[in-house]
């Protein structure tokens, strides 16, 4: 079992531990997916998510006429 690192988390949790004018809530420009926790968060999401690699992500395709 791991267990976190002592001490206040480094990124901003709630909306009063952002930056001031920062937005609690963005979308993100690439994939518009929603993203919590204002510019931070954005910041976080681009690194996990859009990387050199590639999006992670499979795409799924629904197909509604049927």
């Amino acid at each position: 079992m791991s267990r976190a690192a002592p001490g206040p988390p480094p990124h901003p949790l709630t909306p009063a531990g952002l930056p001031d004018g920062d937005a609690w809530f963005h979308g993100c420009p690439d994939c518009h997916l929603p993203v919590q926790g204002g510019g931070a968060g954005l910041a976080a999401h681009r690194r996990t998510v859009h990387t050199s690699a590639g999006d992670p992500r499979t795409p799924i395709t629904i197909r509604l006429d049927y």
